[in-house]
């Protein structure tokens, strides 16, 4: 992503609605898991789930970034097993993995097929992964220009390609299904002014409290929901998924 962006990434992660709600999703679906679990998160950024891991009990977390920036903040926070490294060849051993956190990183990889492949690879049988990414081309904006994003994804293209990869897709859904036509019609009209000419802008735009506070109380309902059935359509897509 764009560095001017990525620091305000680093800035607003902690505390904005988006990726409150995203965490949260992720540590209510491996609530379950024993604590010793070896967990990699890719794409960890600045530490962040990390640290939510690890206050959740996990003690064996490690995470990957190709930001030299961002592995320096997950240190700042006392990080210690983060790495600077390319998610489509991450240098660990065959199989040294019970489970990954992949949320928001696959769009930016290139080669996605091969990336899968490879996580894959470092899982041990019978581990498990989860993978959130954003859903749907028609969803495409100045926002994924600014991230750079290769693509966005629907829920069949991820669940085929983790299969083509070896994985067995336990759980397929669309996520932040109640922000989708809102979503849709705002990028939309932005493209239909012009507006993805100009200087590219990012849609993390700050929030008063109330407005952050009232988004992540939507989200929290609808994991209600997603938990048990998931959701036909959302803003982003996830899967399952087991070696």
């Amino acid at each position: 992503m764009d560095k001017s962006y990525e620091q305000k990434y680093h800035s607003i992660e902690e505390y904005n609605w988006w990726f409150v709600s995203r965490r949260n999703t992720i540590l209510s679906m491996i609530g379950n898991l024993p604590k010793d679990t070896k967990i990699l998160d890719i794409g960890c950024s600045g530490g962040v789930l990390m640290l939510a891991l690890k206050e959740a009990g996990f003690t064996n977390v490690t995470g990957l970034d190709f930001s030299p920036e961002a592995i320096e903040q997950c240190k700042s926070k006392g990080l210690e097993k983060v790495h600077v490294m390319d998610a489509h060849y991450p240098d660990f051993k065959d199989e040294e993995f019970d489970f990954f956190i992949a949320s928001d990183c696959l769009e930016h990889l290139e080669k996605d097929e091969v990336a899968l492949k490879n996580w894959n690879r470092i899982l041990k049988k019978g581990g498990n992964g989860l993978i959130f990414v954003p859903a749907y081309m028609s969803l495409w904006s100045e926002h994924d220009v600014i991230n750079h994003h290769f693509r966005r994804y629907t829920r069949q293209e991820l669940s085929d390609k983790s299969g083509k990869a070896g994985f067995k897709v336990t759980k397929a859904s669309y996520w932040n299904f109640s922000l989708f036509f809102p979503t849709f019609l705002f990028r939309k009209m932005r493209n239909m002014a012009g507006k993805s000419e100009e200087q590219p802008k990012d849609h993390m735009e700050g929030f008063n409290p109330t407005v952050n506070k009232l988004l992540k109380g939507l989200i929290s309902f609808e994991n209600i929901f997603f938990k048990s059935t998931g959701f036909p359509v959302g803003v982003s897509t996830m899967v399952a998924v087991q070696k």
